[in-house]
């Protein structure tokens, strides 16, 4: 069972379904792109992770997808002994996402990371395999025991509506998606569609890969103001809560334990509304419905 660092950490809870409880989650997680592509040495990406979940990001993210594999390697090497404590999420790939070859892209991965279940399973975005044979097998997969929930990533209001009209859609779980405070456009009909359908929405490079946004006056000035980094007022940005709703996780990926440790800290640094406002005004939510944007 996945432990949260404390009763007041903030969280986001993932719906009960027909075969698991509800789960709560910690706002923000631990996200793996670009592990395992030798940009860092291969221990310090581990002793990362490791370091997260004792600071309590219980969420690692991770895909079939990142460095070939290589990333699920460095996760399972940082969840040897501890995989209680995890609760890990994964994604196929598009074209590996057919009756049968999402069973033995999932069974790959399982065996990348060095576990028996996926706690979360995703499509990573929109391909070709009809929707009804990737449900049919996720609910393979999900019966086996191989994961626990299903859902999809980088998923547009039309392609959730699509996915809605399926039979199995119901146990769809989380959309993934490219989400920080200079790219809003889920706000416009995304966000709203899958609030009314009480689905949470789980944000990919809610740092902005390092973009504009962390050096925008207007962020470093609200930043100095609550003593903390550009880079925690994005995060605390991305998981503010709506009409007092938290629904979305955010899954920063950082190695240098300085960043690990400040990641955790911004799950504690609640933006007032004032600063919430400046922040609107700095980088206003579209008026009309953009294209999803995707990195």
């Amino acid at each position: 069972m996945v432990k949260l660092l404390s009763p007041d950490t903030p969280s986001v809870t993932l719906a009960a379904t027909t075969r698991e409880p509800a789960v709560t989650l910690p706002a923000i997680g631990q996200g793996s792109w670009h592990m395992g592509e030798n940009r860092a040495p291969r221990r310090d990406e581990v002793h990362a992770l490791q370091y997260g979940l004792d600071l309590g990001m219980t969420l690692i993210d991770t895909a079939e997808m990142y460095a070939d594999g290589g990333a699920e390697e460095i996760v399972g090497e940082a969840l040897r002994g501890r995989r209680d404590e995890a609760f890990v999420v994964s994604k196929v790939y598009p074209w590996n996402a057919g009756r049968h070859d999402a069973v033995a892209a999932c069974e790959r991965s399982l065996k990348r990371l060095g576990t028996d279940h996926l706690d979360l399973y995703l499509l990573h975005w929109p391909g070709n395999v009809p929707l009804e044979e990737t449900l049919e097998a996720f609910e393979h997969l999900q019966a086996q025991g191989k994961i626990r929930r299903y859902g999809v990533s980088n998923f547009d209001v039309d392609d959730m509506q699509a996915l809605h009209a399926l039979p199995g859609s119901d146990a769809c779980t989380v959309n993934q998606v490219l989400y920080h405070l200079g790219s809003r456009g889920i706000e416009h009909s995304l966000l709203p569609w899958q609030r009314e359908h009480g689905l949470p929405t789980m944000a990919y490079c809610p740092l902005a890969q390092g973009g504009r946004e962390l050096e925008h006056p207007e962020v470093r000035a609200i930043a100095d103001e609550f003593g903390v980094s550009p880079a925690q007022v994005l995060l605390a940005w991305a998981i503010r809560p709506v009409n007092d709703q938290r629904d979305v996780i955010a899954i920063p990926k950082a190695v240098q334990p300085a960043h690990v440790e400040a990641n955790a800290a911004a799950m504690r640094l609640t933006l007032d509304h004032a600063s919430l406002a400046r922040l609107d005004a700095a980088f206003p939510a579209p008026s009309r419905k953009p294209p999803l944007d995707i990195v």
